[in-house]
């Protein structure tokens, strides 16, 4: 039975699209928030042999990145499209393989190298339905406004994804405590949670339905001359698209802050201010701003552009975590000024889909060849940096501080708290002011010139 072809955005889309992302940010949580805590507290390994597991992955992880649009742009589409169809024929996968990530079986190297490689394949498989998700932008959204739609609802299910975890997430964490023990209660999570990835992406895989172009023949054919690339065409298009090397190193602020501030907030409210019950009303309340960002986020871009929104919101994060960081002794400050750091990250990711729409408008525009899967993929760069960092940075700082799990002591060293909050919040806060400065200068794509270069490839088509 053929499709019936879709015209402009369902109600479903304008309200739900984005659960599948949702269902991701879940899933990726435990790791942000858990795996740094896994390794020294309860695995236990020692600092050393901690940033090997976490620096190996992240790189590989790292370099293994644009695979995914890689293969998505230039395979044969299969069944259901060459997007869409990745909703579905990868996810399941995903919590089958997700929760060897953190259990430690035995003592030895063996135990480490189970850990690595359940990262790196987890990590690979996401991908890929991450990254037809957001392709899927572009396919259903046919107008500057439509793709704005879309990628701020999407932003708001990313970020309500947070209160859902502080309201499941944290509390699953206690009930598998009792049932698998301390050492693999995160593993239990993890399977959980990535069983809600599947079901979101396959709730973006009906939704879907009618919006890509597919004819009965199309799993047979290869992409098109116009549409597949090589990484020819990618070295290409960074090459060509200076705006698109912009926006990528950009983009690795906010992921950077976000992942370390993620990994790094338990030891805030365990060793800074010693209420470790803090931490779910932490995420809670700050993911509620961050929704609250993504909402705003596309009244912003109507007034003053994407460009514009996506640079002042770096300003304005990094801003408040130097100001969390004068005011470190005072918890609610601290969650205060942090929430509103998360209220600029609600911005920044809503408003990023649409940068990344205008620059494969204009790699199109520039080379002739549709690049969206690949360019698309390459969102998954600086995440991978940000993953990168939080090992490294979290590693280090805790290193440099003295940290150790089994420490009795009636008063916790000036010394590891003050690492603690140089991870938590100047370090984030510096790389968010740098980023917004490659961004003021590097990406030069205004609003005009988008719109004059689509007009010039539908005339083409």
């Amino acid at each position: 039975m053929r499709e019936k072809k879709r015209n402009g955005l369902s109600r479903a889309l304008r309200i739900f699209y984005g659960v599948g992302d949702c269902g991701y940010t879940l899933t990726t949580n435990v790791e942000s928030y858990f795996f740094s805590f896994f390794l020294t507290n309860m695995a236990q390994y020692s600092m050393a042999t901690i940033s090997v597991i976490t620096t190996v992955t992240s790189v590989v992880c790292a370099i293994l990145v644009g695979v995914a649009g890689g293969i998505i742009n230039s395979s044969k589409p299969m069944r259901w499209g060459r997007y869409r169809s990745w909703l579905v024929v990868i996810p399941w996968l995903i919590p089958l393989i997700y929760p060897f990530q953190f259990v430690k079986i035995g003592d030895g190297v063996v135990s480490g190298l189970i850990i690595m490689a359940a990262a790196i394949i987890s990590h690979t498989l996401w991908q890929f339905p991450y990254v037809a998700s957001i392709s899927m932008i572009s396919v259903a959204g046919k107008t500057q406004e439509e793709r704005a739609q879309l990628s701020s609802t999407r932003a708001m299910w990313n970020s309500f994804s947070k209160v859902i975890f502080s309201l499941v997430g944290v509390p699953l964490a206690g009930v598998f405590a009792s049932i698998l023990g301390t050492k693999n209660q995160y593993a239990g999570v993890a399977f959980c949670l990535g069983l809600a990835m599947v079901i979101g992406y396959y709730i973006h895989f009906r939704m879907f339905e009618g919006y890509e172009e597919k004819e009965d023949t199309l799993q047979n054919q290869k992409a098109p001359a116009k549409e597949k690339t090589s990484l020819k065409d990618l070295a290409v298009s960074l090459v060509q698209n200076p705006s698109l090397v912009a926006l990528l190193i950009a983009c690795i602020a906010p992921y950077v802050y976000v992942f370390v501030t993620s990994g790094i907030a338990i030891y805030y409210f365990d060793y800074v201010v010693e209420h470790s019950e803090m931490l779910s009303p932490y995420i809670m309340v700050s993911s509620f701003v961050s929704i609250l960002g993504s909402y705003l986020c596309k009244k912003l871009v109507k007034a003053i552009t994407a460009r514009r929104t996506f640079l002042l919101a770096l300003v304005f994060m990094a801003a408040c975590s130097g100001i969390a960081f004068l005011r470190y002794e005072h918890m609610y400050e601290v969650i205060v000024f942090m929430s509103l750091v998360q209220l600029g990250f609600g911005v920044v990711i809503a408003s990023q889909p649409m940068l990344y729409s205008d620059v494969i408008i204009y790699n199109q525009w520039k080379t002739g060849k549709n690049a969206a899967g690949w360019i698309t993929g390459l969102q998954m760069v600086p995440l991978n940096v940000g993953i990168v960092s939080r090992g490294l940075i979290i590693s280090a700082c805790l290193a440099v501080a003295s940290f150790d799990p089994n420490m009795v002591m009636d008063v916790i060293p000036t010394e590891l708290k003050t690492g603690i909050c140089v991870a938590f919040m100047v370090i984030p806060g510096a790389v968010l002011l740098v980023g917004a400065l490659i961004f003021a200068f590097g990406f030069r794509l205004k609003k005009e010139m988008v719109e004059q270069y689509q007009a010039e490839i539908n005339a083409r088509q």
